[in-house]
């Protein structure tokens, strides 16, 4: 049986339930955030987040997938090098609705949110984020930099970042 593609919707603050409950899910496969955050749906809504969507299962309730874009600050301009436009962040997707394009889906929203006009969107990822760096190639992101973070990986070191801007 073929399934139907994600709902991909703005995401209202009545799917922040839901929206917790997928990051638990992706946290225990993937370990993201590598951290699990003490406040998950504050995570969810940092103070920088312009936008966020959720792509929802058939139901319309089940949460599959996660996006949001935020205001970029000085730091990552000086990273990317380019003026940037916004920051796609906090971007994931459940194990069992991986390979429906629900990120692409995320993505395609979050593009079709930028003004067209507007100065490149970036993205960073870890670099233990073996399958979202293939993702992100494979659609056309282009890497421009990579840094060390503030934070430890799984390793217990400073992760290493990569600094992505859009096709």
């Amino acid at each position: 049986m073929t399934r139907r593609p994600a709902l991909i919707r703005p995401r209202t603050a009545g799917d922040l339930p839901a929206c917790v409950r997928a990051l638990q899910e992706v946290h225990a496969a993937d370990r993201y955030p590598v951290d699990w955050p003490t406040d998950p749906a504050g995570w969810l809504t940092p103070d920088d987040l312009a936008q966020a969507w959720v792509a929802v299962d058939d139901d319309g309730r089940t949460v599959l997938g996660h996006v949001g874009l935020a205001r970029p600050d000085q730091h990552v301009r000086r990273l990317v090098g380019v003026p940037v436009g916004a920051v796609v962040s906090r971007l994931f997707v459940v194990p069992r609705a991986r390979g429906r394009s629900v990120a692409a889906g995320l993505l395609a929203a979050a593009r079709a949110a930028h003004a067209a006009d507007a100065p490149p969107l970036a993205l960073e990822v870890s670099s233990e984020g073996r399958a979202a760096i293939a993702f992100y190639e494979r659609t056309g992101w282009r890497r421009v930099a990579s840094s060390r973070a503030d934070w430890l990986n799984a390793a217990g070191e400073p992760a290493l970042l990569h600094h992505y801007v859009n096709p």
